[in-house]
């Protein structure tokens, strides 16, 4: 996971984008359509129409990054396109990165002792 500094805050960019897409694309997407300065040190999260790849844009103040994952088996849950962007807390998107449902994430259940 991304070390973020506190006050960092994550967008997720509703609907699909095309994967194809670098940091130059995904930035003018960022100030076009969800009107917010790419430059700002806030992730911005775009996914792909099978929804099983994620592109992540971060400027850290010294330089752009960008960061892809795919997912072997599953989707990732990812909200309706009715907002155009959709903030969500450093945890969450950790959790959205390993797969699991970031809206209502479950705690799994595990026995103490054998027998």
């Amino acid at each position: 996971m991304i070390p973020l500094p506190s006050g960092v805050r994550v967008w997720l960019a509703t609907g699909h984008t095309d994967m194809r897409k670098g940091f130059p694309g995904l930035s003018l997407l960022v100030q076009q359509v969800l009107n917010r300065d790419p430059l700002s040190g806030h992730l911005f999260v775009f996914r792909g129409r099978g929804g099983d790849l994620l592109k992540v844009i971060w400027h850290d103040g010294q330089g752009a990054c960008l960061f892809t994952k795919r997912l072997e088996r599953g989707r990732f849950l990812w909200p309706s396109s009715a907002g155009g962007a959709v903030t969500i807390s450093s945890a969450q998107l950790g959790y959205l990165l390993s797969g699991i449902d970031w809206r209502n994430p479950q705690e799994t259940w595990r026995p103490t002792s054998v027998g």
